[in-house]
């Protein structure tokens, strides 16, 4: 049936609006929720990415996408065809458990960051069964009749039924960032996109006016579902990201050379070729730290569930990072410095004295207008007179961003008048009189009287709007052109307190590393004003008409040192975001507003609330339950615990890695037998994983949590190298022990080796794990229960029945006191150089 109907639609865009009504069997009244449900299932979900059934068996495919994996697997098969059915079974069983391992890991993060974004998930305002009701975009189907507002997403294609002064932005279709008008009409066939006016596309966004319109086409039948077909699109890579990618290029160069090298001797040294083969593939999955992906998911997912108990819902994972380096907060001060209830202070005349009249003019243009709702309509709303919203509303010209005035043609007693209400400066703009105690007189005369009470309501904190009117009789539609000749009439002050703990939020954000910019739309004065009052001290302000005259390389020499952006304009936000971004500051945003998305999109980390526009929500990485700036600073200390978290697991397992591997390398070389069998060495990898998969849960430390956190591959490259290292001396000097001292044989060196190799690389993680003296600083329970339960379990291996299997001997107790004494003079020696390499190279 969907191909049928879409085959009807060719060029909807040049057909009658009755004529696509029938083609999709729907009415102006709407579908109702039985034939949407049969169109839903028709058409599938109204989404671009298809959602898979069998995801989660591709996740358990991927674990073992790895190249060195796929080699062992092929070559223990090969083994097992050969004849060493044993070996071949223990060294599968132990892949396909490290991989279980890191499925389950990986689809349990998951499962919860799935669970968590349907609490911030976006709405479309449809009509169904005769009443509009607000669904999931995903659940938007072809013939559904949807409401846009200013702020709105456009869930899918759609043809306009009606619009008042409809503005849309299609820049991803167009590349054309200015807004775009649209209006009902009938087209061509052969009009290009970019000219179909009376058509709106999914993923644009409403910048101003309202519309109502049919949906056409929904998913991947959509003009963006056809853009994204053909691209490959993805976020951009975080800091964090790219050092985990650069890191990976490392390991991935030793991993190759140390492969090629280890087979090419083993070989020449006449040791079997398969078993050399084998022990070379080993050796590379022991150095590679395959949970990493698994360890990096699932503090993500511990970060994500955290900070969702505080209020902080993760869109994007890896933005938790970028919050935990994030030393720049931009911020608008309301709602979030401000306590976000704006309350009218004041209706005055011309003269600044109370009037009922300017009152009642702001109560008919609040209450007659039908776009975008907002705070201080709501504020003229509770002080006015119920007539207001009796009066009759002939036409409409919506607010806007650029214009910053909404106008409503009504019918008062005098007859058909416009109503202007918006920003001082750009309501006097359109006005040429003023009304006085007297009458009407030219307005020039009066600008100076004019500013000078604008400043006096400034100075006090006051955000100040004007009202101007004019008449209109006979007049029934108007436009952006009738905004002119207005008689100015008056003032309208509105009053949005300080929070009671903005001073407190500022200091503590300070504490953390992190300053506060506040950008904003207010008149510098106001912005001023609450910069003082919030403990900034004497503020350095810059204001949007002085950006206009900056160049990029000015603004990047003063954003550094600015605290406040007032009277700022849309397009300066993205740009006093990437000046700072250029200064190297890891930069977070908070908008909720429709001109916020752009700045959302440039910042390090997008910041927005639940209730802002959709297209806020939808460019953020972070949504905040409450728009509140103190559970921000719970959700950047919750940032900081992951990246610590994340760092240590790396540190452990490259070092630990690194330096057990360099070891069994030269080992090889210098006995006459493998120092360990291949089993045995995955059997070491998978037992010190299970510690790290509780790394997630760990503590840190209070130092690690009051500054930001930046990813440095150098320092983590001088930890690998220098703690490999010292991992190795003790390692060599356990192969001097067990050949010299305790006379081991083949399968002695190689159990009394395992023991120490494992255990020492488990409780090494106590040492690392923290800058502080290990005894100072306390992991975390279960990190500690699974490091304690592991190096346990290693001592018992030996005298297991099953364990011969692995090619493991009992030895005798001497074996057990001279691995205890290297493992504990191990530590110490960590211990003690630890304090000398964080002295020497800090990170």
């Amino acid at each position: 049936m969907a191909d049928n109907v879409n085959n009807n639609l060719d060029a909807y865009w040049s057909r009658e609006q009755e004529q696509v009504l029938a083609a999709l069997n729907s009415r102006a009244t709407g579908l109702t929720s039985g034939e949407a449900a049969g169109l839903l299932k028709a058409y599938g979900p109204n989404q671009i990415a298809k959602s898979s059934q069998y995801s989660g068996f591709v996740l358990f495919l991927q674990q073992f996408k790895s190249p060195i994996t796929l080699m062992l697997l092929g070559a223990s098969v090969l083994s097992y065809f050969l004849g060493d059915h044993a070996d071949a079974v223990i060294i599968l069983g132990i892949v396909g458990i490290s991989s279980g391992l890191g499925f389950w890991q990986e689809k349990s993060a998951g499962d919860a960051v799935n669970k968590l974004l349907a609490l911030v998930e976006l709405k479309a305002n449809v009509l169904r069964d005769g009443k509009y009701a607000e669904i999931s975009l995903a659940q938007v189907v072809p013939g559904d009749i949807i409401a846009l507002n200013a702020g709105d997403i456009v869930p899918a294609d759609c043809l306009l039924l009606a619009s008042n002064e409809l503005f849309t932005n299609e820049a991803a279709f167009t590349g054309e960032s200015f807004p775009v008008e649209k209006k009902t009409s009938v087209l061509p066939a052969d009009t290009a996109i970019a000219a179909r006016a009376n058509v709106v596309y999914m993923g644009a966004h409403v910048i101003s006016g309202t519309a109502t319109a049919l949906a056409v086409h929904t998913g991947l039948k959509t003009e963006f579902g056809h853009i994204s077909a053909g691209l490959k699109t993805k976020q951009p890579e975080t800091d964090f990201e790219k050092g985990i990618r650069h890191l990976g290029y490392l390991l991935m160069q030793i991993t190759t050379i140390m492969l090629v090298l280890i087979f090419l001797v083993n070989a020449l040294m006449h040791k079997p070729v398969l078993d050399s083969f084998l022990f070379a593939l080993a050796l590379a999955v022991g150095l590679t730290p395959q949970l990493l992906p698994a360890i990096i998911s699932v503090n993500l997912a511990k970060g994500a569930r955290q900070m969702a108990k505080q209020k902080v819902i993760v869109k994007r994972l890896s933005a938790i990072e970028s919050l935990g380096s994030m030393n720049v907060l931009c911020s608008d001060k309301t709602g979030t410095l401000t306590e976000g209830v704006v309350t009218l202070n004041a209706a005055m005349n011309a003269a600044c004295q109370p009037s009922d009249e300017v009152l009642f003019l702001a109560g008919v243009n609040s209450a007659l207008q039908q776009g975008f709702k907002n705070p201080i309509d709501d504020a003229i709303l509770q002080k006015t007179p119920k007539e207001c919203n009796t009066t009759k509303r002939i036409d409409e010209i919506p607010y806007d961003f650029i214009r910053k005035r909404l106008a409503i043609l009504t019918e008062l007693k005098d007859g058909n008048v416009l109503v202007v209400k918006g920003a001082l400066n750009n309501i006097l703009e359109v006005c040429t009189r003023i009304k006085t105690a007297g009458g009407e007189e030219d307005i020039q005369s009066h600008l100076d009287a004019i500013n000078k009470h604008y400043h006096e309501l400034s100075d006090g904190g006051y955000r100040t709007l004007g009202i101007a009117v004019k008449k209109m009789p006979g007049v029934t539609t108007i436009s952006k052109s009738d905004e002119a000749g207005l008689t100015f009439v008056g003032y309208l002050t509105f009053f949005d307190p300080v929070k009671k703990d903005a001073a407190e939020i500022i200091h503590q954000l300070n504490d953390l590393g992190i300053r506060l910019k506040i950008i904003t739309g207010d008149n510098a004065l106001v912005a001023r004003h609450i910069g003082s009052s919030i403990g900034l001290g004497e503020p350095k302000v810059i204001t949007g008409a002085q950006m206009r005259q900056m160049t990029d390389e000015a603004l990047f020499g003063q954003v550094g040192g600015t605290h406040i952006f007032a009277e700022i304009e849309p397009d300066q936000k993205q740009r006093i975001i990437l000046a700072l971004k250029k200064t190297g500051k890891v930069t977070g945003y908070m908008g909720d507003g429709i001109n916020d998305a752009n700045a959302l999109h440039s910042a390090d980390v997008g910041i927005s609330v639940d209730t802002a526009v959709d297209v806020a929500k939808e460019a953020a990485d972070l949504v905040l339950l409450d728009a509140d700036l103190g559970v921000l600073i719970n959700g950047v200390k919750e940032g900081r615990r992951v990246f610590t978290n994340t760092i240590k697991y790396i540190f452990m397992a490259t070092s630990a890695n690194f330096g057990n591997m360099f070891s069994m390398a030269g080992a090889s070389l210098l006995l006459p037998f493998l120092p360990l069998l291949p089993k045995q060495i995955l059997l070491t990898n998978l037992l010190t994983d299970f510690p790290s998969m509780a790394i997630a849960t760990d503590r840190i430390d209070e130092e690690d949590s009051v500054r930001p956190r930046q990813w440095d591959i150098g320092f983590i490259k001088k930890f690998m190298i220098c703690f490999g290292l010292l991992s190795s001396v003790f390692d060599y000097l356990t192969f001097w022990v067990l050949l010299h001292f305790l006379k081991a044989g083949e399968h002695e060196f190689q159990t009394g080796w395992f023991m120490e190799s494992v255990v020492s690389a488990t409780l090494i993680v106590l040492v690392v794990r923290t800058r502080n003296a290990f005894y100072k600083s306390m992991p975390g329970k279960y990190l500690l229960l699974a490091t304690l339960v592991i190096a346990g379990l290693v001592l018992l291996l030996p005298v297991m029945p099953f364990m011969a299997t692995f090619g493991f001997v009992p030895v005798p107790p001497v074996f057990y006191g001279a691995m205890l004494v290297i493992v504990v003079l191990y530590l110490l020696s960590a211990e003690v150089f630890k304090r000398f390499f964080f002295k020497k190279w800090g990170g």
